[in-house]
């Protein structure tokens, strides 16, 4: 598993640029095909436009015979007698460009602007669209430029050559090109970040297992440890109180059986721990849920901790400041999650063991604040210190007891009664657990 996911990743890494690579091959093709049929389109719109013109009396020379003595009536004798009316005569820009936008519009051209010019054979502009100077002077470099005589099929230019022309501008060109694919490019590049956004998923799933997996075979590993100990001992003891001498002795048959006891209890609370962890792996953790006064659970706790802390030079400074601790919680839940965190700051501590718990409230909520001068803990740490089985390593992995369930239950706890907690930790100086939990409306 280990070297399999580095190949995996180089493996996908190299089938996205791939795919990149071909869909800008892809995209350059298509913008050169579009490019083509622009033009091939917009020239027969431009073709139909000076047709119409043409035809309803814009450049269509006046032919009439000229009959002399002596000539015959042939075509070579047919000359012009009248000079063509102009466009300008006959039609407005607004009209001849309502004429053009329909033309384009026929040709699948609608979404591209143009703007026009009726001009003379040597380029004198009879009429012009409103933007057609700046769009034939700025950018010349990206503007599409088309010139069409304006003669009808029927009357060849040849005969008199054409008298105005009809030229159209397509300004930024390529830009209208690239904003008529706009969609078929947006919808490309999405699929590309879906594939990779599914790729990311994979590797990071991939990883997420590998590290739960390792977390797991921790948790084995600390799990056996534990009840390996208790196991021992309860054997040891079994077989002291099968010795003659002890049976014959009342006090060493009541201290270990004593020890047996214990020891059992130990087994047991171990037990209930992995039990409890099933329980919020499928968020069912059940929840009587009473009116409580957090500063009597907060008392209760710290006097179990008595003896640890007279064994470790310890002590807990309480400084219970919060005018209202009545809040809504399940009270074997609530007192737990009490008890890990004053144990958690216990089980991490330095020598001259100092714990302030701290009270306030608020107009919504009760504020606690656990507080130690402990050995704390790294950013990582403070990242993943409410991950199930995590557990912060202290060099020997076993020289801290639990199975890192502790700060996931405590969390579980705070999320189902609706508050919050975070965490504030140096490391070598100590850490701070901060739980904001609603009051009690009654």
């Amino acid at each position: 598993m280990k070297k399999i996911i580095p190949v995996i990743i180089v493996l996908i890494s190299l089938s996205i640029v791939g795919i990149i690579i071909i869909q800008m091959s892809w995209f350059s093709n298509l913008y050169q095909v579009t490019e083509k049929g622009v033009e091939d389109r917009l020239d027969k719109a431009d073709y139909n436009v000076t047709q119409e013109l043409a035809r309803q009396g814009g450049n269509v020379p006046i032919f009439r015979p000229q009959h002399k003595p002596g000539f015959k009536f042939y075509p070579e004798n047919i000359f012009s007698t009248t000079k063509p009316p102009l466009v300008s005569q006959h039609y407005t820009n607004a009209e001849i460009y309502k004429k053009l936008r329909t033309s384009l519009d026929k040709e699948g051209l609608k979404k591209f602007d143009i703007e026009f010019a009726i001009t003379s054979p040597d380029l004198t502009v009879e009429m012009q669209s409103q933007n057609y100077m700046d769009a034939s002077t700025t950018d010349t470099a990206n503007t599409l430029m088309r010139f069409m005589p304006i003669t009808a099929d029927n009357y060849p230019a040849a005969i008199n050559g054409p008298y105005e022309q009809l030229v159209v501008v397509m300004p930024d060109y390529e830009n209208q090109i690239w904003k008529s694919l706009r969609w078929m490019v947006a919808g490309s590049a999405l699929f590309t970040l879906i594939v990779i956004a599914a790729f990311y998923l994979t590797v990071r799933t991939m990883l997420t297992q590998r590290k739960l997996s390792l977390i797991k075979s921790d948790f084995i590993n600390n799990m056996t440890h534990e009840l390996k100990t208790p196991l021992a001992t309860v054997s040891l003891a079994v077989d002291a109180v099968r010795n003659e001498k002890v049976q014959r002795d009342p006090e060493k048959l009541l201290y270990f059986s004593g020890i047996i006891k214990e020891e059992s209890k130990r087994m047991n609370k171990h037990v209930e721990t992995i039990l409890q962890a099933g329980l919020m792996e499928r968020q069912d953790l059940k929840m009587n849920m009473v009116n409580l006064h957090v500063h009597d659970v907060i008392a209760k706790v710290v006097d179990g901790f008595k003896l640890q802390l007279q064994d470790k030079g310890g002590k807990i400074e309480l400084m219970l400041n919060a005018a209202n601790d009545l809040i809504f919680a399940d009270e074997t839940h609530f007192t737990n999650m009490v008890n890990n965190l004053v144990d958690n700051a216990v089980k991490y501590s330095k020598e001259n063991l100092l714990i302030q718990i701290t009270t306030h409230s608020t107009t919504k909520n009760l504020v606690m604040r656990f507080a130690d001068n402990g050995i704390g803990m790294s950013k990582e740490t403070v990242k993943r210190i409410f991950e199930k089985f995590y557990r912060a390593h202290t060099g020997n992995i076993h020289n801290v007891k639990g199975f890192g369930l502790g700060m996931s239950y405590v969390k579980t706890v705070v999320d189902v009664i609706k508050g919050k907690i975070k965490v504030e930790s140096t490391l070598g100086k100590g850490s701070a657990f901060i739980v904001e939990i609603p009051l009690s409306k009654q």
